[in-house]
């Protein structure tokens, strides 16, 4: 039997923003593609030329001040609920480092933490790679260490797929000419197939998982605007070897397709990312909307979820929910679409790398992996 959940964010004393990172300057920004690609023997001179992207916004990333706003929203509905809960932000891969800000939560006496992966999807780089970075930070911090737990993937969570719904319907209703007949591209990063395979090894894969909000989406789309839009899914940012299969269409290479089909007008709704970082900002936001202006088409790109009430507030219910299981209080976790919640804690060989490679390196949060 479900009982009621007790209103506190006990037994944590800190949430942990967990994000990717980005550069603030020009400087900052072959560093910080040195720590992205690390391991990888990525050529100098190939860094430089994936900087240009950066270069084109002055070297800063607009991930970190979007993490600033998230932060300050979080804090702001928790405050709103009555929960005095200090939210605490740090990234893989640039400043503020997560075993930074960690060590100056231990100094003020942090002891329990339940970190947001700003993934909303299940993968390798989206959930695994995050629990074996924090894996790497307690070690780093060793006996001082406080225990770390990671917030399930929430990407059928309601408050996640109401925000991406009312942004998209924004862009809808902003499209030139009305709505009509408008096609709505949903947008992730692509990832290798064999990491698309390894993430269904243990539930619904990368894939099926945007595909179910694409679905879920559609349908609360068609009852609001009475119309029922065509839409597909595509992918962007795809890196490394060329002769490495990656997940496709990419999203340039489909709206091209879309338009020798006669669709006029679209809509690019960037699904797969919590914020407009730089694959929303270069990728979608030019690439994107130059190549379906080449072809004549009408497009608006929707927003990120962003700090959307709806997400936000969404966030705060599955902390609240989440504590409340570790105080061994049954609770349901409410999620929209065909998957029911993906576990608190991942299976073992869940979201590797390659389905059955055995890297050897520590994850949290399914450390029996």
């Amino acid at each position: 039997m479900v009982q009621t959940v007790t209103e506190t964010t006990a037994p944590y004393d800190a949430l942990l923003l967990c994000s990717f990172g980005g550069p603030n300057a020009h400087d900052d920004v072959v560093p910080f593609l040195r720590n992205v690609t690390r391991g990888k023997n990525i050529p100098e001179d190939r860094l430089k030329e994936v900087g240009e992207h950066y270069y084109g916004f002055g070297g800063k990333s607009p991930i970190n001040e979007q993490n600033l706003e998230l932060l300050a929203a979080l804090r702001a509905e928790l405050d709103r609920r009555g929960f005095d809960l200090p939210v605490i932000w740090g990234n893989r891969n640039w400043h503020p480092y997560t075993v930074d800000t960690l060590r100056d939560a231990v100094a003020f006496g942090t002891k329990r933490v339940l970190t947001i992966v700003t993934s909303a999807y299940a993968s390798y780089s989206g959930s695994r790679q995050y629990r074996e970075h924090l894996a790497e930070a307690r070690a780093l911090l060793g006996d001082d260490a406080p225990v770390i737990d990671i917030l399930r993937p929430f990407f059928n969570d309601p408050g996640f797929v109401a925000a991406n719904t009312e942004a998209i319907a924004e862009a809808l209703a902003s499209l030139q000419g009305g709505h009509q007949g408008a096609h709505i591209v949903y947008v992730t990063h692509s990832i290798p197939d064999t990491m698309q395979d390894a993430s269904a090894a243990t539930g619904p894969g990368y894939r099926e998982q945007h595909e179910d909000v694409r679905r879920t989406i559609d349908a609360a789309l068609a009852g609001r605007f009475q119309e029922r839009f065509a839409s597909s899914l595509s992918y962007c940012s795809r890196s490394g070897d060329p002769r490495v299969p990656w997940l496709e269409p990419d999203v340039n290479d489909h709206i091209e397709a879309l338009a020798e089909q006669g669709v006029k007008k679209i809509v690019i709704a960037p699904i797969g990312f919590v914020s407009d970082h730089m694959e929303v900002a270069f990728d979608l936001d030019i690439e994107a909307m130059e190549t379906a202006a080449e072809h004549g088409m009408v497009a608006a790109r929707a927003a990120t979820v962003g700090v959307r009430p709806e997400f936000v507030s969404g966030i705060v219910d599955m902390v609240i929910e989440r504590a409340a299981r570790e105080r061994g209080e049954q609770v349901e976790a409410p999620t929209v679409g065909e998957f029911e919640a993906f576990p608190d804690v991942a299976p073992p060989g869940s979201c590797r790398m390659r389905h059955d490679e055995v890297t050897g390196i520590p994850v949290l949060a399914g450390d029996q992996d």
